[in-house]
């Protein structure tokens, strides 16, 4: 849904954009969910999509990647680590509070610590814990809800939250 909606958005506001998607988790070749197509047409969007992996020529390729979670972002880097900077979630790059996205990147560096402490087989002690648990709180969620399975009510509401963030990203993308 997400590169409809960007598409169709894009074209309204003159921007010509290049845009794919991929998952990280695709299997190629699936047909889009009905309630996908559905909500796509209504906004007259192409609704011509098949599932697809990505791959490191769509990594190579692509000027800047945005995935719809953090556990998406962080599959894209460790797959292809040459793409640290040019990886955000969505709502991350559409982002406009500094603040908040300070805390998020404070958050993402610390889950990361944790993670090399474990894969190190050192102690991941109460107060890292806890530090986390306060980040955690602190710090809205960059994730977009994912409808998968769900009812045309919960495509509505990640079409709503994409678009939402899609408003906020255009004006951050060249003209």
């Amino acid at each position: 849904m997400a590169e409809g909606l960007l598409r169709v958005m894009a074209k309204r506001d003159g921007l010509d954009l290049e845009v794919q998607s991929a998952g990280v988790a695709a299997v190629d070749g699936l047909p889009m969910s009905k309630h996908s197509r559905d909500i796509l047409a209504s906004r007259g969007a192409d609704t011509h999509h098949a599932s697809r992996s990505l791959t490191g020529t769509d990594a190579e390729w692509a000027d800047l990647i945005l995935t719809m979670t953090v556990s998406h972002k962080r599959a894209v880097i460790q797959r292809y680590p040459h793409t640290v900077e040019k990886v955000y979630t969505l709502k991350e790059y559409a982002g406009d509070e500094e603040e908040v996205q300070e805390l998020i990147r404070e958050k993402e560096q610390f889950i990361s610590e944790l993670q090399l402490k474990q894969a190190l087989g050192e102690t991941i002690t109460a107060a890292d814990y806890e530090r986390l648990k306060d980040l955690e709180f602190q710090t809205p969620s960059d994730d977009v809800a994912d409808p998968y399975g769900g009812t045309r009510a919960d495509y509505e509401l990640c079409a709503a939250e994409i678009e939402d963030a899609l408003r906020k990203l255009l004006p951050k993308l060249p003209k």
